[in-house]
């Protein structure tokens, strides 16, 4: 079998056996996982539509946890792939670590179109917890609703995996928080005070999200006796 080289330069680092992949000027700081038990790991996915802020909700995540500085943030700090920048759409699920207080947030950024559907549904499966995000001056797409009450609500809910609903972009003129707040309740049955109100370009509110993975999002389960097994 011929190997053949991949088109884009990656360094690759071992560190506390977990293998990290960036690029050569990537700014993202690699953490000592050792230091963090099961009990303080949260493993957690972001889901929506297009242009609801899934990907700038990613990047003010990585800023207020200090995986990047502000100074050295681009936008989209996950989609890594030539198209998804160009086009301003995730298509391949990327992840970060995410160090907060004395917790580590495990973030695996997922598409939002419903053509990369199949990347939702594999980050869902090593999840234990979703932030929903809704743009607050567009409401509840059908996209959103397709990705969760078919093949990934089912695989959600026989997971038991945990959702926080978070309203985004509440800056803007053309916000109907209450209008989001009926749609979340009618369709997924959230009660108005579960959902988060935040502006993730302004960053209004964000640091709320970090405090809700934490305390409503449950640590992964782990059997010591069991063998050892991993995603790649």
């Amino acid at each position: 079998m011929k190997l053949i080289p991949p088109r884009i330069k990656l360094n690759w680092v071992c560190q506390s056996a977990r293998l990290f992949s960036s690029g050569p000027d990537d700014p993202a700081k690699l953490i000592n996982l050792t230091k963090y038990s099961p009990e303080k790991i949260r493993n957690f996915s972001i889901v929506a539509h297009v242009d609801h802020g899934k990907s700038t909700l990613a990047d003010r995540l990585l800023e207020l946890t200090g995986v990047v500085k502000p100074g050295e943030r681009n936008e989209q700090m996950l989609d890594r792939l030539p198209v998804e920048r160009e086009r301003g759409i995730t298509v391949k699920a990327q992840t970060a670590a995410l160090p907060y207080k004395d917790y580590l947030l495990n973030l695996i950024d997922t598409p939002g179109h419903v053509d990369f559907s199949a990347e939702v549904s594999r980050s869902l499966a090593v999840c234990d917890g979703i932030l929903l995000v809704v743009a607050a001056n567009q409401g509840v797409q059908a996209q959103v609703i397709i990705s969760l009450t078919i093949a990934n609500f089912w695989l959600a809910f026989e997971r038991n995996i945990h959702m926080i609903p978070v309203i985004n972009k509440i800056d803007l003129s053309g916000a109907n928080i209450a209008k989001v707040e009926t749609q979340l309740k009618n369709l997924f049955e959230f009660e108005p005070h579960e959902s988060l109100k935040i502006s993730a370009k302004t960053g209004l509110n964000v640091e709320s999200v970090l405090d809700a993975i934490v305390q409503r999002i449950p640590p992964p389960t782990t059997r010591k006796e069991a063998p050892f097994r991993y995603v790649f």
